[in-house]
């Protein structure tokens, strides 16, 4: 069977980068073709992406891949994080940047949120977990604040669906990410515009929603033009980062509602959770603050979002500024150097969401705790990793008893199976079997699902038996069982006691 070249263009919180994907029917092959910073611009008070920027860097990889790939590229594909939006106006004119997640207009919006509807009842219509900049809660700021874009809006596209639109003129709103929004209802699996109406958010934004997997048509001849890439179609393959990274999960074991296995897909956020055939919307589900977001294949994410990996990103970042710069390597040979278990905190605490200075901002959490001052880089930075290992574990428990089984196997997939310390240490935390790989599950599972919309592949099965056959994955044993038992008990209580 011929090899087929497909492109995914994976845009991560951090970074962004263009990968080509190489499949000859039985195994995949990628190369990296460009990368690029990514992140939050800061104007005023306000947080924005920087969407010109991110285009040009995208085209600027797409014609690097035109010169890399002379046979020549069957489709392309975007995927992004969740819930952050561009609008369109009128004659699709983009209004503005789109704003960043972490900005800080929607702090205590939530609860300005259930004064006007329950939690309960958004819950019960949407299925996901709150979260203060979930697309809803972004649109209400807006609402609040009398912003004039949102009268001026005709349109709502994510970014994964912003960016399609710039290469085709689709306007498409792809499922996955569209699951993310908080206003959209996984049992009818559509749009929730009651739930939008009662927030007093225009109905006519929303767009048509389509599957995983859609192909979008070919490029814009202007996208052609600055590319020089002809013939290539746009195919929506799992927009939502998260949701690419688990079709690209390798486990043998079918979708059940009684799953064996778990993942996490880790990077700047961790994803934990379980792949489910159909959503879980329950006041257990509720109580845990827990979500249901779509997958690939009709399957159901039932998951909950860590702060992940970004505790000791900002780390490097306000250590890089001050003139101490660490690569990843130094950062976790001094973790490895510190003391064990010295000292923990809750990544999830509101106090380490977006702080200015992050080392500080952990210290400053251990002092008001009564654990004492971390001195040192590696006390900081391994302070960071066994708290993620930690909550990894309340999480993993509150999982079991949300789908009533025990999860024998923990699925590490995502650019945190790099760093073995954690890996060990969530195998160590939780006394479970830990597979780590593939350290590109997002662009490989986009990667596989425009080779299935090519009708190369044709089940999740099948995409996850090419990511086996193309992956060396790494085992990890669980270890000292009673000192982490010991840390555990410590650790729920800083967190006071929270239901994960």
């Amino acid at each position: 069977m011929a090899d087929e070249s497909y492109l995914a263009v994976d845009l991560g919180a951090s970074s962004g980068r263009v990968l080509a994907g190489h499949f000859d029917g039985q195994r995949l092959r990628f190369d990296e073709i460009s990368r690029f910073g990514n992140g939050p611009v800061r104007v005023g008070r306000s947080r924005y992406w920087d969407v010109l920027a991110q285009w040009s860097a995208i085209l600027a990889g797409l014609r690097e891949a035109r010169q890399r790939i002379p046979r020549g590229v069957r489709s392309l594909g975007v995927d992004t994080w969740g819930v952050d939006f561009g609008l369109l106006g009128r004659g699709d004119e983009l209004l503005g940047n789109p704003y960043h997640y972490r900005d800080s207009r929607t702090d205590g919006i939530i609860e300005k949120a259930f004064e006007r509807v329950s939690q309960e009842e958004i819950f019960a219509e949407t299925g996901l977990q709150f979260m203060p900049f979930n697309t809803l809660f972004q649109l209400l700021a807006m609402r609040l604040t009398d912003s004039p874009l949102l009268d001026a809006a005709e349109s709502l596209l994510l970014m994964p669906d912003l960016f399609h639109w710039m290469l085709t003129g689709v306007k498409a709103n792809e499922l996955t990410n569209a699951t993310t929004t908080q206003f959209f209802n996984p049992a009818t699996r559509d749009w929730s515009r009651t739930l939008l109406t009662r927030f007093d958010l225009p109905t006519r934004l929303l767009g048509p929603l389509i599957e995983p997997g859609t192909d979008l048509g070919p490029l814009l001849p202007v996208v052609i033009e600055e590319t020089g890439l002809r013939g290539v179609r746009a195919v929506a393959a799992g927009t939502h980062d998260t949701a690419s990274a688990v079709v690209a999960v390798p486990t043998e074991s079918p979708v059940s509602a009684s799953p064996d296995w778990c993942y996490i897909s880790s990077g700047t956020w961790s994803l934990m959770g379980v792949e489910l055939p159909g959503p879980l919307v329950t006041p257990e589900c509720l109580a845990r603050n827990y979500t249901n977001e779509g997958g690939v294949g009709g399957t159901t994410r039932l998951l909950k979002n860590i702060a992940g990996l970004w505790l000791v990103q900002e780390c490097r970042r306000v250590w890089d500024l001050a003139g101490k710069p660490h690569t990843w390597d130094d950062l976790n040979r001094k973790a490895a150097a510190a003391r064990p278990l010295a000292a923990l905190v809750d990544p999830n605490d509101p106090g380490l969401l977006a702080p200015a200075d992050m080392p500080e901002a952990i210290r400053d959490y251990c002092r008001r705790t009564g654990q004492g001052v971390l001195e040192g880089e590696g006390a900081v930075i391994r302070c960071a990793l066994e708290s993620l290992a930690l909550k990894y574990r309340e999480v993993l428990e509150s999982l079991e008893a949300l789908v009533g089984c025990r999860i024998k196997t923990i699925h590490i997939v995502g650019g945190g199976v790099q760093n073995r310390f954690l890996c060990q240490a969530t195998a160590d935390a939780s006394n479970r079997v830990v597979i780590a790989g593939p350290v590109e599950a997002t662009a490989m599972g986009n990667l596989l699902v425009q080779a299935q919309s090519a009708g190369r592949l044709q089940t999740v099965a099948e995409i996850r038996e090419v990511v086996r056959r193309s992956t060396a994955l790494e085992r990890y044993e669980p270890r000292e069982a009673a000192r982490w038992d010991e840390a555990y008990e410590k650790f729920r209580q800083l967190a006071g006691g929270s239901r994960a």
